[in-house]
C-alpha cells in the first residue's frame, strides 16, 4: 500500500481547475520532490493530502486512509511543515516543541530533537529574536515531533544558510531511512536533486513527468556535453576543433551539440589543457535537474487553467490564442 496516493485529483477554485486530474504516489521509506512553477497547483495538492482541501473530484489517500473523513486516525501520524508563520513570537524553541510534544502519544524527545535541527544555541531565544534560518529549523522540528509515519515539508531550506541546509537534507534522509514517507516541496531543485528518490513535475495542474533524479537528468541529453569555463571562450574556434556546434548558454556555461562518446570528450578537455584553461564542470549525457525542470515546464507554460464552465470548442480557441 502506497503511504501517500494521489488518483485523478481535481481541485477547483471557482471555475478554475488548479488540480486538473492528477495521479502520483510515495511508498514508505522514500523522499518524493513535488516540483512546479508557482501556480503549478503545488499547494493545493499537498494540502488535500494534509486534508485542509476538498477534492471537486478523484481522491487522495494517506496511510490507507481519507485525510478528511479519517481525519482524526491520520493527524497523529503525519508531520507538517509551513514556510511561514504559525508560531506564536513570543514563545522559546523548547516551548514550542513541548507544547507541540503534548498532543501525541510517543513523541520525540524536545532537548533531543532541538540539538538534532541544530538550534541549542537559541534556546533561550524567543522565535521573533531568530533569524529567519533558524526559525525555518524549528518549524520542521516542530513536523517531526511526533514521528510522523508521513511528513510534509513545504521549502524546508529556503533561508537557510549552507551549514543549516546540510542539517535539513541530512534529517530528511534520516526520516526516509526510518521507514518515513517524505513530500518535499521546493524551489532549490538542487536540493531535489539532491535528497529525493522520486520527482513528480506539475504544470498548470497537471502531471508533467516523474522518475528518479537520475533518469530525468539523463532524458534528452544523449546528444549533447555541457561544460563550465571561463566565460567568452572562443566557441567558434572551439566547434571547429571538436566539428561541432558549440553554444555559451549563460556566462561560464556551454553546450555542445555532439554524442558524449570518450573521444568527443577527451578534445574537449585537450583543447582546455592546451588553453591552460580551467574546467569547472562537466555533464556528459546528463542535464542538471534544474535544465530539465526548465526544459518541460516551458513546454506546458503556455495552457492555460481550464475553466470548468468553458465548453470544449472556447477552451480549443484559447489554447490556440494563449489566452489567459
Amino acid at each position: 500500500m502506497p503511504a501517500i496516493e494521489v488518483d485523478d485529483l481535481t481541485i477547483a477554485y471557482g471555475m478554475t481547475r488548479a488540480v486538473n486530474r492528477l495521479s502520483f504516489s510515495a511508498a514508505a521509506g522514500e523522499v518524493l520532490a513535488l516540483l512546479g512553477p508557482n501556480g503549478a497547483g503545488k499547494t493545493s495538492t499537498v494540502e488535500a493530502l494534509e486534508g485542509y482541501r476538498v477534492p471537486a473530484s478523484g481522491a487522495v489517500r494517506v496511510l490507507g486512509l481519507d485525510p478528511i473523513a479519517d481525519k482524526r486516525r491520520v493527524v497523529p501520524r503525519i508531520g507538517v511543515m509551513l514556510q511561514r508563520g504559525g508560531v506564536h513570537p513570543g514563545i522559546r524553541p523548547l516551548e514550542a516543541l513541548r507544547l507541540q510534544a503534548a498532543l501525541y502519544p510517543s513523541p520525540e524527545e524536545p532537548e533531543v530533537l532541538l540539538e538534532r535541527v541544530g538550534l541549542t544555541h537559541v534556546r533561550r531565544a524567543t522565535w521573533r529574536q531568530m533569524s529567519g534560518g533558524e526559525q525555518q529549523r524549528l518549524s520542521l522540528a516542530l513536523a517531526l515531533i511526533g514521528k510522523p509515519e508521513v511528513a510534509f515539508l513545504d521549502e524546508p531550506s529556503a533561508g537557510v544558510d549552507v551549514s543549516g541546509r546540510q542539517v535539513v537534507r541530512q534529517i530528511v534522509r534520516e526520516l526516509a531511512h526510518g521507514g518515513a514517507c517524505v513530500v518535499l516541496t521546493t524551489h532549490d531543485l538542487d536540493e531535489a536533486e539532491r535528497v529525493a528518490d522520486r520527482v513528480v513535475i506539475i504544470d498548470h495542474g497537471h502531471l508533467v513527468t516523474s522518475g528518479t533524479p537520475a533518469e530525468l537528468m539523463t532524458v534528452g541529453g544523449g546528444n549533447e556535453i555541457r561544460f563550465g569555463a571561463p566565460p567568452g571562450l572562443d566557441v567558434a574556434t572551439l566547434g571547429k576543433a571538436l566539428m561541432a556546434a558549440v553554444e555559451e548558454l549563460s556566462p561560464g556555461e556551454y553546450r555542445i551539440e555532439t554524442p558524449p562518446s570518450p573521444a568527443n570528450v577527451a578534445a574537449l578537455t585537450a583543447w582546455l589543457a592546451e588553453r591552460d584553461l580551467p574546467l569547472a564542470d562537466l555533464r556528459a549525457g546528463r542535464h542538471r535537474l534544474e535544465d530539465v525542470f526548465l526544459k518541460l515546464t516551458a513546454i506546458t507554460g503556455e495552457v492555460p487553467a481550464v475553466r470548468i464552465d468553458e465548453p470544449a470548442p472556447e477552451r480549443r480557441r484559447r489554447h490556440r490564442s494563449g489566452a489567459a
